[in-house]
């Protein structure tokens, strides 16, 4: 039988009891979620508030500016600036602004709230946002700089009437196909050479009942080809001796975070390698990578090439491409550093 979650009060104590631990490492260790934790400080320093997402990304830019951070458990995307350019939807909402881009799937966001932590000297503030399973989907940080009246403006429009310290969670299962039912590497191959724009693929994908992973070992390797364990790490070195603009991106279920522009400071700290740029930074854990592919996609102007990193259960953890905007053909350096990177045999799926 599962073992019953711990009452606010005991997370509390507990926590107590590791005050320099990490929060993730917290929850992970007594077996909770992260909203578990934040729930139980109701009324001592965190407040519920709705996830109305479209209300609340067209409330950001009055805090001016801020630190934008997505995550997932391999890697962390953290950028400064300021929430500008939203564009509200249903299905899919976006952020478009100069520093702070996000695609964000409103209804993935399950539970909200401002939190306020105090070391004595400092109240440092942040909205944050998680999904069913209690998993962290975006976090909103408050600066010196932030306007916290406008802050204070926004939490209270979005004040929820539940105010209690406990959260319902349940686990998000990943969407998986049958391989009876999959299409075949056949029709992959049509509909990946007819694509016009990568934001097809995802619907190819769905149609065609293949996962994301499964169809690049499928496809063939003039569209995507494996590659070593270090080239995520050439490409980031390169990238910086060379001052070559790139995008990353790191996402959730929940929202999708993407920095555009050239990267500088590369420093690997034990498993982790990261970018430590003003306004932008980027931690990634390289001992979660199980296989890094180069993949290929066309559009009607021209192919556009990424580097993908996927984990242990084949979820992809990161996301690189050469900046680029709509309308422009790849930049010619990014895609010669690419296809540079020492490449590895891998296993054709039937």
């Amino acid at each position: 039988m599962p073992t019953a979650k711990p009452l606010p009060d005991e997370i509390l104590r507990l926590q107590a009891e590791y005050p320099k631990m990490r929060e993730r490492d917290f929850v992970a260790q007594i077996g909770i979620s992260e909203a578990d934790l934040v729930a139980a400080k109701v009324g001592a320093g965190a407040r519920r508030i709705e996830p109305r997402v479209n209300e609340i990304l067209g409330g950001l830019g009055a805090l001016g500016e801020v630190m934008a951070l997505t995550r997932n458990a391999s890697a962390v995307h953290e950028k400064v600036g300021v929430y500008d350019k939203p564009v509200p939807g249903n299905h899919v909402s976006m952020m478009l602004g100069a520093d702070i881009d996000l695609r964000i799937f409103p209804k993935l966001w399950t539970y909200g709230f401002a939190v306020e932590k105090s070391d004595g000297e400092e109240v440092r503030r942040s909205l944050q946002f998680f999904d069913a399973a209690g998993d962290a989907v975006h976090k909103v940080h408050l600066r010196p700089a932030s306007n916290v009246e406008a802050y204070e403006a926004l939490v209270t429009s979005l004040l929820s009437d539940d105010q209690s310290r406990v959260v319902e969670t349940t686990p998000i299962e990943r969407q998986m196909f049958a391989q009876e039912e999959a299409g075949s590497a056949e029709e992959l191959r049509q509909r990946w050479g007819a694509m016009t724009d990568v934001h097809q693929f995802f619907g190819m994908l769905r149609e065609l009942k293949i996962n994301r992973r499964q169809a690049l070992e499928m496809v063939g390797d003039d569209y995507a080809w494996a590659l070593g364990s270090e080239a995520l790490s050439d490409m980031l070195q390169q990238s910086s001796a060379r001052q070559a603009p790139i995008m990353c991106f790191i996402g959730n279920h929940g929202c999708i975070q993407i920095h555009s522009g050239p990267v500088e400071s590369i420093k690997v700290m034990g498993p982790w390698i990261n970018i430590l740029d003003a306004g932008f930074h980027m931690h990634l854990r390289l001992d979660h990578i199980r296989q890094v592919w180069a993949v290929r996609k066309p559009t009607k102007d021209g192919h556009v090439t990424s580097l993908e990193a996927y984990d242990e259960n084949d979820e992809l953890i990161i996301q690189f491409f050469g900046q680029r905007k709509e309308g422009e053909g790849e930049r010619s350096d990014w895609r010669e550093l690419v296809e540079a990177l020492p490449r590895v045999a891998h296993t054709v799926a039937a």
